[in-house]
């Protein structure tokens, strides 16, 4: 029940001026009409309503003015546009993952979490959240781009660096996830989705501890904080986790520590934060599983800072900088390296940036514009341009970045939504300046609509342009196996979409259709004949899909409390037909043609309960077997099912769980020719304390 209040304004009507997170079933006990101030909300994506209870957030920074915009309870405000707009408006597929369901899952990392988000593709390149490449709706990993409390984290070296985070999955209030194209709202490389990750929004102060290990030498142990004051609040966050590996060279050590500060003035509500994380991993045959001792270590670190201020015009500047630091070798300790192999590769990456957003509410409607820029430079032995003079590579004694690059990104944004009744239409376009490009602006247009027939349903259909720049990675990467190609062309995608949502207390869902026409896709492609990959702008690949999701809380649905929490079914299908000749796909091709997923939460007895998470697979492509000695023939991909299971004990701020991680101990492969874990169990508990 919502912790609200507010002030009567009449018999018949309420008008709530501030109201928090935690749901609002209290509404429906007045039995009356109530109406609620529009949120400004910037670069935060929010919610399906079946987690409407997580979405709505600091309610008290973002009221409007009443008089001007007012929306039946309902109705949450979200951004899948430049300004906010209700969730019964807006017509794209936004999807939230809440605090709850983020605590009961039977997994250990955001990635495990993404695995069954519907229509995201997570390919593990080592468990427990040490890299993972996460897709949406059949793009690749570099075309989803990455938010930490709305801010831009995406990786220009490689997006196997975009899920680097310095935050555990404890920290992670709820996760939302943006489907199809958003550049009109991001900018460039939110080409195929964003995934947006929001922490620290608890409005009371406390302590949460925790403590979890397992089978392969696994330990886990955090520790976070909120500190709540009148005009500030303060959310710091450690974490340290280590596993000897499930097979050979796949252990890991990875250590983090996150802060984020909100300041509440009159002026306007400053939120501040930073974090670190440095994470060393065996990379069994992450590149070739001809070297399959090869390891890596990553440093990331991030800052930024976002001010949200303005009555008539709402403002939201912002600025960030993200460093990542990669070294990666071959040969794990030049243990048994041969002649020709004489250093490792050493990387680093610094991405500096700043935003701004405006919008305002007139009598035609809603009007945002902005603008970001966006600077990114890489240093490396491998990477780049040669460089004049070397430079020494940070901690490491004796070695030497001798390439680099550097390029500049601006985009200007425009746009704007109309209400009429129960219709809302909505369009705007983003221009952008690549200083790789010359000195050529490009336009991406969007539009949106969105029709509610009924009380309970909506149709909505929307078309949008987006482009992804190729990585520091497509353009230089050179080695036996890769060849990179500097003179690659962004890709660009057409993106028709069309569906019907349904909404009403305890049951939720939606069933949509999709259209993607790319042009100069890129990607790493070899000739039948040929095991060297080179990077390639394909000509056309064009995308259909379609998807379906339902979930039903009975607890919701009767207004009692029942055996079962929820139950929730998705299902997604992709087909992409590519016209550039034959060629063995890496990346692009290796789409999840079928994918199906299943969730269920019970109560099993007093405050014990269970999550149970199913999930069939079924990809495209094939991969080259290793024989042991060489590469053999092509395999395909062979579908699978994946179970997951939690059951906890929970009360009063104590949870006590045995989770199970692939309980059916299936044999399966998310890439190439490294197998995935089989059966994992672990023990855990969290203690919090709130003051």
């Amino acid at each position: 029940m919502n912790k609200t209040t507010g002030k009567r304004q009449a018999s018949e009507v309420v008008t709530f001026k501030k109201w928090g997170r935690k749901g609002y079933s209290v509404f429906s006990s007045l039995h009356k009409v109530v109406r609620i101030g529009s949120l400004g909300v910037m670069y935060l994506l929010h919610a399906l309503p079946s987690n409407a209870a997580t979405n709505l957030m600091d309610a008290r920074r973002d009221t409007l003015d009443l008089t001007k915009d007012t929306h039946p309870v309902g109705e949450v405000v979200v951004s899948a546009q430049r300004a906010p707009v209700t969730f019964s408006q807006v017509a794209r597929v936004v999807t939230v993952i809440g605090k709850d369901e983020i605590e009961a899952a039977p997994v250990q990392s955001i990635q495990d979490l993404l695995e069954y988000a519907l229509n995201v593709d997570v390919r593990q390149r080592g468990n427990f959240g040490v890299q993972a490449d996460v897709s949406i709706r059949g793009g690749s990993f570099d075309q989803v781009l990455i938010l930490l409390n709305g801010i831009n984290i995406t990786d220009p070296q490689t997006g196997h660096h975009n899920l680097n985070l310095p935050i555990s999955l404890d920290a992670v209030e709820r996760i939302e996830i943006l489907e199809g194209p958003a550049s009109r709202v991001y900018g460039p490389n939110a080409f195929s989705g964003a995934i947006n990750i929001i922490t620290g929004t608890s409005d009371h102060s406390n302590v949460k501890v925790r403590a979890a290990g397992g089978q392969h030498g696994y330990y886990n142990a955090g520790l976070s904080g909120t500190w709540v004051s009148k005009h500030m609040k303060n959310f710091v966050a450690a974490d340290y986790r280590k596993s000897d590996g499930y097979i050979n060279n796949t252990d890991f050590n990875i250590g983090e520590g996150f802060y984020q500060g909100k300041i509440m003035t009159n002026a306007g509500n400053l939120e501040i934060q930073t974090g670190y994380t440095n994470r060393g991993f065996g990379a069994n045959s992450f590149y070739t599983p001809a070297f399959p001792n090869q390891y890596e270590r990553v440093k990331t670190t991030f800052a930024s800072a976002k001010m949200e201020t303005g009555k008539i015009v709402h403002f939201t500047p912002s600025v960030y900088w993200r460093r990542n630091q990669d070294k990666f070798e071959l040969f794990r300790g030049m243990v048994d390296a041969p002649s020709w192999y004489t250093q490792h590769n050493y990387h680093l990456t610094d991405v500096y940036g700043t935003n701004l957003n405006a919008w305002f509410t007139s009598p035609l409607g809603k009007t945002a514009f902005g603008s970001d820029f966006r600077s990114e430079n890489i240093w490396s032995t491998v990477l780049g341009k040669e460089m004049d003079k070397s430079i020494n590579v940070p901690g490491e004694d004796g070695m030497q970045f001798t390439k680099s690059d550097s390029r500049t990104n601006f985009s200007i944004f425009l746009e704007h939504s109309v209400y009429l009744k129960n219709w809302m239409f909505s369009a705007g376009l983003m221009t952008n300046w690549n200083s790789q490009l010359g000195m050529k602006w490009n336009l991406y247009p969007g539009a949106d609509v969105s029709w509610n027939f009924s009380k309970i349903a909506r149709w909505y259909a929307s078309v949008n342009k987006s482009l992804r720049m190729p990585t520091f990675t497509d353009l230089y990467y050179s080695s036996p196996t890769n060849v990179g190609n500097p003179d690659l062309k962004p890709e660009e995608a057409t993106t028709l979409e069309s569906g019907i949502k349904l909404e009403q207390k305890g049951l939720t869902g939606h069933v949509s259709w999709f259209h993607r026409w790319g042009q100069n896709m890129i990607d790493w492609v070899h000739q039948p004949d040929e095991t060297v990959w080179h990077a390639e702008n394909l000509t056309k690949i064009n995308t259909d899909g379609i998807e379906f999701s339902a979930r039903v809380s009975p607890d919701q649905l009767l207004g009692q409390k029942t055996f079962l929490h929820y139950v929730e079914v998705s299902y997604a299908w992709m087909n992409q037909n590519k016209q550039s000749g034959i060629y063995a796909s890496r990346y692009v091709l290796d789409y999840m043609k079928n994918k199906l997923d299943i969730g269920i939460s019970h109560a099993i007895w007093k405050h014990f309960g269970a999550n149970w998470q199913f999930s069939y697979q079924d990809r495209n492509g094939a991969y080259t077997q290793w024989t042991g000695t060489g590469y053999g023939n092509e395999v395909d991909y062979k579908p699978f099912w994946l179970a997951d299971a939690r059951l906890y004990w929970k009360k009063k701020g104590t949870n006590i769980y045995m989770g199970v991680s692939n309980l059916l101990d299936k044999t399966y492969y998310d890439f190439g020719n490294l197998v995935q874990p089989g059966r994992w169990i672990r023990f855990g508990i969290t203690q919090q304390i709130d003051f």
